[in-house]
């Protein structure tokens, strides 16, 4: 039976606008033990998917092009490896670590100036570690605005176009950043006679030799973005409605809806056999309101509502209470859908759709990061510092040609496993968004569909979680049967396997990569890894599994002990997934 406490805390934090003006933003992700020196550095979420510490010799600030080309210079007469971080490091993946004992992290956190905005031209230029909250707030106040953007506060610029990171959009130039970079200039090492450190300054219009292409979507092993300019557009407003249908023609509404609507995405929730389509386009700016959206997954939660919660799922997870999650997550569904995903028609209150509103207001939200650090009281839902949210992420792009297929196909093992996926509504179900192809060498090779799912992670990485088998069989399938392109930012290992060799113009990136940094100064044991330049990408011992670590090809690589067993994929027979095969009373 479903927890009154938990159910009372859920009504408060999804439904009602946070009123404690301390919000929390996550703590620096570096952390030394003499000021700059023996560091280690995770991400938001505080772990890697092998759970490894990640350390190195020394962090650097630079707060000026100048500083940065400095640290560069030095790092590359000593040839020590460099990695950059960001201010909040999101990225799941091992993006940030240097190799060796020796290894330099450059940290973005200082080049955060909005450096010109050119009204005429409609131009902005910034420097890399100015956050996506920033740059909508000083273009807005310039009567500009970025056309599409991710849905999230809490990202640099650097860091969006390292990982190609992207909103909702099949029109215009696409939803990706990177798209819509015109100037780019990269601090990269060079030899002796250019002191060590080189800044290159390239240009979209003219690119011909493809280094733009290359360094859009870079996984940062080019150098560091030191300043980006970006196009934007005339600020404009938005209408928003949100409609709620069954699923059942979901694959074919997925492959038109994206062209039917500028800003559209669906959010759905298969074990309810449910879909929330957004239903989002430009009107005239003399339409009025004043409408905001203030997403209730990034707000700042009391601290302890976070730890109720994630102790009731872990109890449930621990008993095997497929009801319970489903009940968890019907109310999580219901209580989004009510209060219109925390859209207000006035910033204060929903009164009903469609909500209108500027650009600037409703295109990201991200209130947990306002304010000082005190996680003791209030936290993002995900803090690591707190008994909160602990996940996986599981986001791929599949091209609209096969995105049908790929929908019926989960339509089908959900209709073998009815409650498999009730923990994904508990996170807000799979997240649709349409992505455009790109000219950018590790982006999007075509028109895709991108499908973001958040689920329970246990803190202990032998343990396995309910419908463990589902959620691998689905990962699996995206990524070989249908080829889906892995979010370079997000992930478990097993996603990235095989995932360079889908990219038409890999090689060309390559060598762009080996003439900027021919020593591989910002290449790291995990960026060879997944641009298929050395092995080690799967890691094969005891549970790998159950972490994403590999796929299971012996008993021992899920959970034995605790019934679960490898065996085929109930609709994709490829796929290798660790099953509960019998229930065990010390589970």
């Amino acid at each position: 039976m479903l927890l009154t406490r938990p159910v009372l805390l859920l009504k408060w934090i999804l439904l009602i606008p946070t009123i404690i003006a301390n919000a929390n933003p996550p703590e620096e992700p570096v952390k030394c033990s003499n000021k700059l020196t023996n560091c280690t550095i995770t991400n938001s979420y505080g772990a890697f998917p092998d759970r490894s510490i990640c350390r190195a010799a020394e962090v650097a600030y630079p707060s000026s092009e100048e500083e940065l080309v400095s640290v560069v210079a030095n790092a590359t007469q000593a040839k020590r490896k460099m990695r950059v971080a960001t201010r909040y490091s999101h990225s799941i993946p091992k993006l940030v670590c240097p190799d060796g004992d020796d290894g330099l992290i450059i940290s973005t956190e200082n080049l955060n100036s909005v450096i010109n905005i050119d009204q005429e031209k409609m131009l902005v230029t910034l420097e890399s570690g100015v956050t996506l909250r920033q740059l909508i707030t000083e273009a807005a106040e310039s009567g500009l605005a970025l056309p599409y953007s991710p849905y999230w506060w809490g990202l640099t610029i650097g860091g969006l176009l390292g990982t190609g990171a992207h909103g909702s959009t099949l029109w215009g130039e696409g939803s990706a950043i990177h798209d819509y970079v015109v100037r780019m200039r990269i601090v990269t090492p060079s030899g002796l006679g250019e002191n060590y450190a080189k800044v290159r300054t390239l240009e979209d219009s003219g690119d011909i030799d493809g280094d733009m292409k290359a360094a859009k979507v870079s996984l940062g092993v080019l150098g560091v973005i030191s300043q980006v300019t970006l196009k934007l557009q005339p600020l404009f407003k938005r209408s928003i409605t949100f409609v709620t249908k069954n699923d059942t023609d979901l694959s074919d509404q997925a492959a038109i809806f994206g062209r039917q609507h500028e800003f559209a995405d669906i959010t759905w929730y298969p074990s309810q056999k449910l879909a929330f389509y957004r239903k989002d386009d430009r009107v005239s700016s003399n339409v009025s309101g004043n409408g905001l959206w203030d997403h209730p997954g990034f707000r700042a939660v009391p601290s302890v509502a976070l730890a109720i919660l994630r102790s009731t799922e872990e109890d449930q997870e621990g008993k095997g209470d497929v009801t319970g999650k489903c009940n968890n997550g019907k109310l999580t569904t219901t209580l989004l859908i009510k209060g219109a995903y925390g859209l207000t028609n006035d910033g204060i209150l929903f009164k009903g759709y469609p909500v209108i509103g500027n650009q600037n207001r409703l295109q990201a939200s991200g209130g947990c990061l306002k304010g000082p650090n005190n996680a003791e009281i209030t936290a993002c839902p995900w803090d690591s510092r707190v008994k909160g949210l602990f996940f996986h992420q599981t986001t791929f792009s599949i091209v609209l040609s096969k995105a049908k297929d790929f929908i019926q196909d989960v339509q089908n093992l959900v209709g073998i496993v009815p409650q498999s996926l009730c923990g994904v509504d508990m996170y807000n179900g799979i997240l649709m968004r349409y992505v455009t192809g790109s000219n950018a060498y590790l982006g999007k090779q075509e028109d895709s569909l991108d499908f973001d799912i958040t689920y329970y992670r246990s803190k202990d990485p032998k343990r396995p979680r309910l419908h463990e088998d589902v959620l691998e069989e689905i990962e699996q399938m995206a990524v070989f049967k249908y080829d889906g392109f892995p979010h370079w930012g997000k992930n478990r290992n097993v996603a990235f396997v095989g995932a360079i060799k889908k990219y038409n113009k890999a090689r060309e990136f390559l060598k762009v990569k080996e003439k900027y940094d021919p020593l591989g100064l910002f290449s790291s044991e995990w960026t060879n890894q997944v641009l298929g330049l050395s092995d080690g990408l799967t890691m094969v011992k005891e549970g790998c599994a159950l972490e994403g670590l590999c796929i299971c090809s012996e008993d021992i690589h899920c959970a034995p002990q605790k019934g679960y067993l490898c065996r085929p994929g109930k609709v994709f027979k490829e796929a290798r997934v660790c099953s509960l095969i019998q229930a065990r009373s010390n589970r």
